[in-house]
């Protein structure tokens, strides 16, 4: 990958709140119908039908050979959990579901962590964090600013609520590619990163622990589990860097 930053034109932003409008309807429609006794295959299946039906394909399904169009992570998965018809969704579980789609040329991308039924006051307050992280790093989203004012607004956020964020995952900018400079880490990097120009495009996507932030890999070499088997939660935006400050494509009224 190079390490070139790609600014949009309007015309090419304007596509790319097309695709995560698409997108974040998409994550919409799941939240209306995720319920205990649905499998994560399902979700998947309900995610590809609804994004095909938009004129647009899922971004993820072949992806360096990852098999779902969503990645479907429930409790203590962090990221890249695959759809399974054997996988079904319980009352109280957390359910991380990260989407992107193609459309006219472009990529959109975001994630949403689903509450199942009723949580524990700490689970409930983890997403809650996680979410609010995810909104501190986009109001940095300014001309001018660094990357680095993005990646300490989200864990400042984070630790000062006892929770831990993943440093092994990270967001990234994006538009033509799915994944494109710069990366946008959810911590404090020690050397300069770059500053934000009109016309980027860029997923900022905290992962936050319960727990520690330690993770491995399980053996189907995608799943992502946190050490310790804490819960763990994940939000995602792509966002637009403008003049005006943030737009936050993926969003749905």
């Amino acid at each position: 990958m190079s390490s070139a930053i790609i600014l949009k034109t309007p015309a090419e932003m304007q596509i790319m709140r097309e695709a995560n409008q698409i997108v974040g309807s998409t994550l919409k429609m799941l939240a209306q119908r995720i319920a205990p006794g649905v499998s994560t295959k399902q979700l998947d299946r309900w995610a590809e039908d609804f994004a095909r039906e938009q004129g647009s394909e899922p971004a993820f399904k072949g992806y360096r050979g990852f098999p779902g169009s969503l990645c479907v992570s429930l409790n203590e998965q962090v990221v890249h959990g695959i759809p399974s018809k054997k996988v079904i969704v319980k009352e109280g579980d957390i359910v991380s579901i990260d989407f992107g789609v193609k459309y006219k040329g472009f990529y959109g991308d975001s994630a949403v962590t689903l509450p199942v039924g009723e949580l524990s006051p700490k689970v409930r307050k983890l997403l809650d964090v996680t979410r609010e992280s995810l909104y501190k790093g986009i109001d940095k989203v300014r001309v001018g600013n660094r990357i680095n004012d993005i990646s300490i607004a989200v864990q400042q956020h984070v630790e000062a609520n006892g929770f831990s964020v993943v440093r092994q995952f990270v967001g990234h900018g994006i538009g033509a590619s799915l994944h494109e400079p710069p990366e946008i880490p959810n911590y404090r990097r020690s050397e300069q990163t770059p500053r934000l120009l009109a016309g980027m495009v860029i997923a900022i996507e905290p992962m936050v622990n319960l727990g520690k932030l330690d993770v491995k890999v399980l053996a189907d070499g995608w799943t992502v589990v946190t050490k310790d088997r804490s819960p763990s939660a994940h939000f995602e935006h792509s966002v637009g860097v403008t003049e005006d400050g943030p737009v936050v494509l993926s969003e749905v009224a």
